[in-house]
């Protein structure tokens, strides 16, 4: 499950960190995490004057961005309907001008630091009656928002499509250069990366910040959450944030595959673009090499109908029903968050806050959004006006009326949270533990003296550990297309020998 960016990157060679030993006392700004938030957030503030720490517990890029499908594109599935549904027009318009100045910043970024980019078009699209209205739904908020958006039935997909709307020249790209660029930069600025680093907790005091971490512990004035869920549960984001695991595959294909970015409106989700065959764009010009990438079959994290590995068998056959003779080279998946009121956050982690913030939410939209709330962030850290950042901050509060008292979309989240906890125990509670021990890549939650326990086989090696989840007390499943432990409350995932992936949790699983 590694995916086509990182299997590049690990083969260009992973820059090390810097010597933990060797920190700083104290740093202007620690970011936590080195996704794309993080890493745009920390050279903007290292720009700024600033020096600043980024703390990653894995490596760069190693949880979303880096398994991402990295459209870097305005058109955003019927998210713009969506948003327009729920907000006011200058809220949506706000969205759309933070996004349209992210995908500026992020092409000027790429062309000056010689990172690869690819122009195409972005299509949403229906291929069923049922979800004609919303494509002509997005058309019509884009038309409002000023994008050159167009209504089409034709287009290069080989199966029959009843409607689509269009917006030219939007970009994709392999993120992997980019944010190594970013953190080269980074280093170059008097400021610091550290990997293998996982923070655990941040105290507060009038003079700043402590991170504690598992090898020791760094002082800031401000300290940036880039982790997804936020680490620290103060604020309660993970009660506000539905998260979604989804799957994506690289083909080769025998024919040329479709130019355009596509995504369906229909249900189950289809995502499609292409990548050059080869890491360096430059190769794949000069032999016409290309990738054909499709996603889709997202659920809630831990709450999947029946198997994850038939979710991905299931992509196989529907892109080798449509693209005879697709052959797999890669395979992997992504966790993405949505909010409540589908727009991103980016803020202080409370509302009284000023030293600890956050940006999170982007459903799955991270490649515009992620840099629109790294500007937002840097000018309410750096106290500097920056009046165009100011036009789209509405779209981005991390603490906005709409989200904060819209009860009946926090109990519609969270009563499916209750259910499954309440679920997940009894269940462990309620079955025997075979002596057997499970077939190679399967995994099952099992009694062992009243406690959960799971119990996997990966790779010949049978392991136990708790199937508790550290967080809050979740009961977690076996993901079999990734070999994991996944929490259905909060989307906190697990290795199957107890490693931790990504959180809200800060700590591993304890082995039985």
């Amino acid at each position: 499950m590694t995916s086509l960016w990182l299997a590049r990157d690990a083969e260009a060679g992973i820059e090390p960190g810097d010597d933990w030993t060797q920190r700083r006392e104290a740093y202007d700004t620690v970011v936590v995490g080195a996704g794309l938030t993080g890493v745009v957030t920390a050279l903007l503030l290292a720009r700024s004057g600033q020096r600043v720490a980024i703390l990653e517990a894995r490596d760069v890029g190693a949880v979303t961005t880096g398994n991402t499908t990295a459209k870097v594109s305005v058109l955003q599935g019927t998210a713009l309907s969506q948003i327009s549904r729920r907000h006011s027009r200058p809220v949506v318009q706000a969205y759309v001008d933070g996004n349209l100045r992210a995908q500026e910043w992020v092409a000027d970024f790429c062309r000056n630091n010689h990172v690869p980019t690819e122009t195409a078009d972005a299509y949403t699209y229906a291929t069923s009656s049922e979800s004609v209205s919303s494509v002509e739904a997005e058309h019509r908020s884009c038309l409002a928002a000023g994008l050159p958006a167009r209504l089409v039935t034709e287009t290069e997909l080989p199966y029959p499509v009843t409607s689509a709307v269009v917006v030219p020249n939007q970009l994709q790209f392999d993120p992997m250069p980019m944010l190594r660029a970013a953190v080269r930069e980074v280093r170059a600025a008097n400021s610091e990366l550290f990997t293998g680093i996982r923070a655990r907790s941040v105290k507060t005091d009038k003079a700043g910040c402590t991170v504690e971490t598992g090898s020791g512990s760094v002082r800031a004035a401000h300290v940036v959450l880039a982790t997804g869920t936020p680490i620290l549960d103060r604020g309660a984001f993970f009660a506000r944030l539905e998260p979604e695991r989804s799957y994506a595959i690289a083909f080769e294909v025998p024919e040329p595959p479709p130019t355009g970015m596509y995504l369906s409106a229909d249900s189950p989700t289809r995502s499609l673009r292409t990548a050059p065959a080869t890491a360096r764009a430059g190769d794949s010009a000069r032999d016409g090499g290309r990738l054909l990438l499709v996603g889709g079959n997202g659920h809630v994290v831990g709450r999947q109908q029946g198997s994850t590995s038939a979710a991905v068998a299931d992509l196989v056959a529907w892109t080798q029903r449509h693209f005879p003779g697709a052959k797999q080279v890669a395979q992997w998946s992504a966790q993405d968050y949505s909010t409540l009121d589908s727009l991103p956050y980016a803020g202080p982690l409370l509302p009284t806050s000023e030293r600890l913030w956050v940006a999170t939410g982007y459903g799955k939209w991270g490649m515009t959004n992620a840099v629109a709330a790294a500007h937002l962030l840097t000018t309410r850290i750096t106290g500097a006006h920056d009046p165009q950042v100011e036009k789209w901050a509405p779209a981005y509060a991390a603490w906005s009326p709409s989200q904060v008292f819209d009860v009946p979309s926090a109990v519609k989240l969270n009563v499916g949270v209750g259910v499954n906890l309440a679920r997940g125990w009894w269940t462990a509670e309620t079955r025997t533990d075979p002596e057997s021990s499970p077939a190679e890549g399967e995994g099952r939650v099992v009694r062992d003296c009243g406690r959960p326990v799971g119990v996997s086989t990966v790779g010949g090696r049978t392991q136990r550990v708790s199937a508790v989840c550290p967080h809050l007390g979740g009961i977690l499943r076996w993901n079999d297309a990734e070999a994991s432990w996944d929490c259905p409350l909060h989307a906190s995932r697990f290795a199957a020998d107890g490693t931790l992936l990504e959180g809200p949790a800060t700590s591993d699983l304890h082995r039985r």
